[in-house]
């Protein structure tokens, strides 16, 4: 049954605009979507098409704790913009005492599978609380940004979570997004003019040079096939 719905709504999206793809599940799942923002130019773009939709759209963030300072503020200033409210998510702090008891405070240096836990922590855990009785789950991805995205779908069942979910700028390119961005004067993170494409926490994301992969500043310890915290794998 739910099968079936997602390959009506892979079909349906597919003839659609980003914002008409929106519409539509506003309307079809009402009080049953939320959208997680990570505060990144694509996030900010639904955040804007998503407010012009719903004069209170169910917006939240995950708050690691280890997060920019850059994007803590564009929080604050993003609400602001929008008068909106962004339900901030944060992990269990008995969690997080623990691991980081285990561990270490930077446990995410010393292997994949530290690092895989601190994700799951920090970002995963809180995840499934958000999306608590919800039937959609909006996101900012896009094919372009990692080849583990390649295999993604406009809208797709996430079995890890129960939802359906739903990627509106799965083929916008970077041009896309900053022309967007640029035209409606959307506030996004001065990070990214500063050679970060890809933001996360603090200590898992660096700058990257002109020619380096998109993802190349995330887990850059990493082979490429492993840099994902987890979030989109369901």
């Amino acid at each position: 049954m739910i099968q079936s719905k997602v390959q009506d709504y892979q079909k349906l999206f597919s003839e659609m605009r980003a914002s008409d793809m929106l519409t539509f599940i506003l309307q079809n799942h009402p009080e049953k979507v939320c959208f997680s923002s990570s505060l990144s130019a694509e996030d900010q773009i639904i955040t804007h098409m998503l407010c012009k939709l719903d004069d209170s759209p169910d917006i939240f963030s995950l708050d690691t704790g280890r997060l920019f300072y850059e994007t803590y503020d564009l929080i604050d200033r993003t609400s602001k913009h929008f008068g909106i409210s962004i339900r901030v998510m944060v992990p269990d702090a008995t969690r997080v005492e623990e691991m980081v008891r285990q561990k270490g405070v930077n446990l995410f240096y010393h292997s994949i599978e530290d690092r895989k836990r601190c994700c799951r922590v920090r970002k995963i855990e809180p995840l499934q609380r958000a999306l608590e009785g919800k039937e959609i789950w909006i996101t900012g991805l896009r094919i372009e940004q990692s080849p583990t995205r390649n295999e993604l779908h406009l809208a797709e069942w996430d079995n890890a979570n129960r939802v359906i979910k739903v990627n509106p700028l799965l083929y916008w390119n970077k041009t896309e997004v900053w022309d967007y961005i640029k035209e409606h004067n959307i506030p996004y993170n001065p990070l990214h003019d500063q050679g970060y494409p890809s933001l996360g926490c603090k200590p898992c994301t660096r700058a990257i040079s002109p020619g380096e992969d998109i993802r190349a500043g995330r887990w850059w310890w990493e082979n490429p096939e492993t840099k994902e915290c987890g979030l989109h794998k369901g």
